[in-house]
């Protein structure tokens, strides 16, 4: 069955949207679960993305995703009306939701996707929200506007002071546990070495602080091993056995030496997307069959 793509949106300079046809998953997805998708189903690479929205009534999912590899590439390139070939989820774990008290949310870049549904679930569910969203700079920034629907108190800083406040989300993160009412429980999702120092901030306060580790993903089965992390000591899955983890035991250190090791081989990939051109026929010289005619 292939998904039809309703709408899409570019979002900043390398972040897209799109609303992409998946009624069974729509019905049965949770905040926190993610899919596995290929373009074509005879030559495409699949990988995971998480779920960044639903709508029951239009039968439609949200995904949103950053350019950075060849399918991603492949994938931003694509027009509303054309189609995804497949798409399997939900998959995953979902979020644990219940009314902590005060909750704390923080996203880093395209990290504000996936977190968009958990912080709106939670909200849902009775608890005061603060979000911290942060970004580079403001061309970076993506929905703002929809957690300042669903937040009781938002911050917004970038690394350049180009829009919000100028600091790390670590800064207001520590002021707000610093406070009277400290939170209850904590959220992050964003680049690795951010939920890192996110997560030594709130040890310092014993606070309770979920992070999201889909970035490390690649199969999305449990199969390749590829999203090997080690929790508290022991080995565990990101796709089959998270992809939420308590934060504190979480040994980032390795973490970030295993995404390591696919950046060049994703930049490579990208590139010779960029790049290609049909070549098949023009590297190779004629020659003449033994009727006379020439083959190539």
């Amino acid at each position: 069955m292939s998904h039809k793509i309703i709408s899409r949106e570019q979002l900043s300079e390398n972040v897209f949207a799109i609303d992409v046809t998946a009624e069974l998953i729509a019905s049965a997805a949770k905040p926190g679960q993610f899919i596995i998708l290929a373009i074509n189903s005879e030559y495409s690479e699949r990988i995971p993305l998480t779920i960044a929205g639903c709508d029951t009534e239009k039968g439609t999912i949200r995904l949103i995703w950053q350019r950075l590899g060849k399918t991603t590439a492949e994938l931003a390139d694509l027009k509303v009306g054309e189609t995804i070939e497949n798409i399997a989820g939900p998959l995953g774990k979902p979020t644990h939701l219940e009314n902590f008290g005060l909750v704390v949310c923080v996203g880093g870049g395209i990290g504000n996707a996936p977190l968009l549904p958990i912080a709106t679930a939670l909200k849902k569910q009775g608890n005061k929200i603060i979000s911290i969203l942060g970004a580079r700079n403001k061309e970076l920034l993506i929905l703002e506007k929809e957690f300042a629907a669903i937040s009781d108190e938002l911050i917004v800083t970038t690394d350049d002071g180009s829009y919000g406040r100028k600091a790390l989300v670590t800064e207001p993160l520590k002021e707000i546990c610093q406070r009277k009412q400290k939170p209850d429980k904590v959220f992050v999702i964003g680049p690795t070495i951010m939920m890192k120092f996110c997560c030594e901030v709130t040890r310092q306060f014993a606070v309770p602080t979920d992070v999201s580790l889909n970035t490390i993903m690649v199969d999305g089965t449990g199969m390749c091993g590829g999203c090997r992390v080690e929790i508290d000591g022991k080995p565990k899955f990101v796709c089959v056995d998270g992809p939420e983890f308590d934060g504190h035991k979480v040994n980032f250190d390795l973490m970030l030496k295993r995404l390591n090791a696919y950046k060049n081989n994703e930049q490579k990939a990208l590139e010779q997307y960029k790049n290609h051109k049909c070549k098949i026929g023009l590297d190779k010289k004629k020659s003449p069959d033994s009727n006379g005619g020439e083959i190539i």
